[in-house]
């Protein structure tokens, strides 16, 4: 479907019309009729889900989360989108779900505290997995992880969708055709400013079960600024920014380069203009990953103006002849000297890979959607079931979404060591600094019991 008929078809959505449905799927997407349990109820929890349920006939028995009301309106909502209308069973603690063992695949969307535990426990009950990135928030949750996906021959497909997006598909086109040339230096980078924010202390309120919601973090005293989403701004659940929008473009990096492990990282940074307010992450951080011949660098910073306002996330790799960004909603190669650039928006209705935004006109009018990212969703649904039916890799396999974590994760350590790490990845295991090594493992808050790499 074109773009113009696309935009018809929403104008009529939006308007309260009938719009298509559409229980016609793709090829190979017609028998995928998995039993799907989603833990983690929240905003991407339920595009991903939703995505799900678009490309194939999955029926959703379970959902789980510790936020009452979030279940309840989960519920409502997975009942009317599913094609069997069925309204789903819900739990409020993920390990009474998985004990039911009758899930063929679990989707995780938890904050990141809250990723290795379920995820290993959902390998373990016999159901394939998509748990959200970053997959860890420890170096040896993200090893645990890997390990009990081989263990119980699981297929692990990890929320790193850049590597399903079609218009940075194209771009990674343009790098294997030679088009660039050598590359010798990557940059990653997210720009945005952010207020001061000091919210009071108080009770967390009656729909939510603050202590599960805590889990193996440490407890900290509630307030308003931590659920839903504001977790990402303090460090007891995630790893700052490079573990929230870093990974998405080191992990793109890494893809369109077929780059593995950097033999060696370095950070600095601080929480240089927002000390005054309870979230703890850096506001300014910047990394190097040294790959020998190949240099990638990540920075945020949450003051100031973007660089290029086009492209405040996204990447820019500098080669012998040319340059390309990428971002989310485009990409720009610009050849050096003589030939023509190359612009491609996410949308274009000439993109060599085209979007299906035209097929699925209920997106419209989805709350909080990401219309610009839910294509790519879709496409890493599809990588996903397709390769549980023939049992191979995902294009963001487990043991990807490793490295592209543990990458964050080592940053953070650095800064936090205020020294270079060289990375032993043969180990997994920082070269000849114990110091950095007891750091691989935050500790957990009792009863919760840190997993351990189990050999396969």
């Amino acid at each position: 479907m074109n773009r113009k008929k696309f935009i018809q078809i929403g104008a009529a959505a939006s308007a309260g019309m009938a719009v298509p449905k559409h229980p016609v799927f793709a090829d190979g997407m017609a028998d995928q009729k998995k039993r799907v349990g989603l833990i983690g109820t929240g905003w991407y929890g339920k595009m991903d889900l939703l995505r799900l349920i678009q490309v194939a006939p999955v029926e959703v028995v379970s959902l789980c989360d510790v936020d009452s009301r979030m279940l309840s309106e989960a519920a409502e909502l997975v009942a009317g989108r599913q094609l069997s209308k069925k309204t789903p069973r819900t739990y409020s603690d993920y390990r009474k779900m998985l004990s039911e063992k009758d899930l063929d695949l679990v989707l995780i969307a938890t904050p990141d505290h809250w990723h290795a535990l379920p995820m290993i426990a959902a390998v373990e009950s016999g159901a394939d997995v998509y748990v959200q990135k970053p997959i860890g928030v420890d170096v040896i949750e993200c090893q645990a992880m890997v390990a009990a996906a081989r263990k119980h021959g699981r297929v692990v497909q990890v929320g790193l969708q850049r590597r399903s997006t079609p218009h940075l598909i194209e771009a990674r086109d343009l790098i294997k055709e030679g088009r660039l040339g050598r590359i010798g230096l990557v940059e990653t980078y997210c720009y945005s400013r952010r207020p001061v924010r000091n919210p009071p202390n108080e009770p967390p309120p009656d729909h939510l079960d603050f202590e599960m919601w805590t889990g193996p973090a440490p407890m900290r005293p509630y307030n308003a600024g931590i659920h839903p989403l504001g977790w990402r701004n303090y460090m007891e659940y995630g790893n700052g920014t490079i573990g929230d929008m870093g990974v998405h473009m080191i992990d793109a990096a890494r893809w369109m380069l077929d780059l593995g492990w950097p033999r060696r990282i370095f950070s600095a940074g601080g929480n240089y203009f927002h000390g005054e307010g309870k979230p703890n992450i850096s506001d300014m951080q910047t990394v190097t990953f040294d790959y020998g011949k190949l240099q990638m660098t990540w920075q945020h910073r949450h003051w100031a103006e973007k660089p290029d306002p086009n492209y405040p996330w996204g990447a820019t790799f500098y080669g012998e002849k040319g340059t390309l960004k990428i971002g989310l909603k485009s990409f720009d190669f610009t050849p050096v000297g003589k030939g023509n650039p190359i612009h491609r928006g996410w949308d274009d209705a000439d993109a060599k890979y085209p979007v299906d935004s035209g097929d699925f006109p209920e997106d419209r009018t989805e709350k909080r959607i990401e219309l610009h990212a839910v294509p790519a969703t879709r496409r890493h649904m599809r990588n996903l079931l397709g390769c549980i039916a023939s049992r191979g890799r995902p294009c963001a396999d487990i043991a990807e979404g490793s490295t592209s974590t543990t990458m964050c994760v080592l940053a953070n350590l650095s800064l936090q060591l205020g020294r270079s790490l060289a990375w032993g990845a043969d180990v997994g295991r920082v070269v000849g600094d114990a110091e950095a090594n007891a750091l691989l493992a935050r500790p957990y808050r009792a009863p919760w019991v840190h997993p351990v790499v189990e050999k396969t």
